[in-house]
């Protein structure tokens, strides 16, 4: 089986954790570079956090600092979700240091060499992403596709328009979903199907002992109890996009036209997804529409289990 070679970028923040986990135990993904973004809390903890994540499972992946602030204005910080550091107060050893060089260097670096397109999986604000492909459209052909955990089709969590990571950096977003190669969207909708409950999160950690999953669990369990579920528990929104990858059997698409709204009022941020074709203009996005519930977890469960 060949295997997907995906560059990751993120703002580590809780769910990324889980993301970037998944990742480096799943045998099906080459991850050839971590990129890293502020979004979820500035870039001063995101970059800490994505080495510590890194060190901590045992990977040797280089990991880049890229934007500290959005292409226009600046990031805003999800503090009430992932704590003041992004990881809800849980001290991971420091890891090593960070890759010379900056991330959307090192993306079109990656791009240039690639005898095969990479896959680019988007999981915080799309900044990096998007300065690739603003900067040198000649590396579109490179591209295999781009995974997002961005956007809803219907209320946001960050506005009652926006998803976080879509309003964190909407003209960075409408450059990815403008730029001819193909999409995909794991939204506010899909991720609210991967509800971690105290229950589940009980099950995850007497999956295994070892370090990686056990300081998953921990970080976890510092995120509160959404109230847009009834305080049950707390969608898990960035390994959706990395699961997809590793078992898309788990999943239901939808190919359909998205726009992004870039004005300055209440619905910057918006996605508008024509999932019925009302507008009758080509799909550009491929949107995850349902998911598993139960083979999400197990997937956790059994991969994550596998890390040290």
């Amino acid at each position: 089986m060949s295997r997907i070679r995906i560059i990751l970028d993120c703002d580590p923040g809780t769910d990324d954790a889980f993301a970037l986990m998944l990742a480096f135990a799943a045998p099906e993904l080459e991850v050839l570079a971590v990129t890293v973004a502020g979004g979820n809390v500035g870039l001063e903890h995101t970059m800490p956090n994505a080495l510590a994540l890194t060190a901590l499972a045992g990977s040797t992946v280089p990991v880049f600092a890229g934007a500290d602030r959005p292409l226009l204005g600046a990031f805003t910080s999800e503090t009430a979700v992932h704590g003041d550091d992004g990881l809800g107060g849980i001290r991971l050893p420091p890891g090593g240091a960070p890759a010379p060089g900056v991330a959307a260097d090192a993306i079109r670096d990656l791009l240039r060499r690639a005898d095969t397109p990479i896959t680019l999986v988007g999981i915080g604000p799309a900044t990096n992403l998007a300065l690739v492909l603003m900067t040198e459209p000649a590396l579109l052909p490179k591209v295999e596709r781009i995974v997002l955990m961005s956007g809803a089709w219907a209320e946001g969590n960050a506005t009652p328009a926006a998803e976080f990571n879509a309003l964190s950096d909407p003209e960075a977003l409408a450059v990815l979903v403008s730029c001819g190669r193909p999409v995909v969207f794991a939204t506010l909708e899909l991720t609210a199907q991967a509800l971690a409950t105290p229950a589940h999160l009980a099950r995850l950690r007497a999956a295994g002992s070892g370090r990686c999953l056990q300081a998953l669990c921990d970080i976890q369990a510092t995120v509160p109890l959404s109230r847009r579920f009834d305080r049950k528990g707390a969608a898990l929104h960035d390994p959706c996009a990395i699961a997809w990858l590793i078992r898309p059997d788990l999943f239901t698409t939808r190919d359909c036209h998205v726009e992004i709204d870039l004005g300055p009022g209440p619905g910057r941020g918006r996605t508008l997804f024509d999932r019925w074709g009302r507008l009758g203009k080509a799909a550009n996005a491929t949107v995850l529409e349902t998911l598993n519930p139960q083979g999400f977890f197990d997937l956790l469960e059994e991969r994550l289990a596998r890390l040290p």
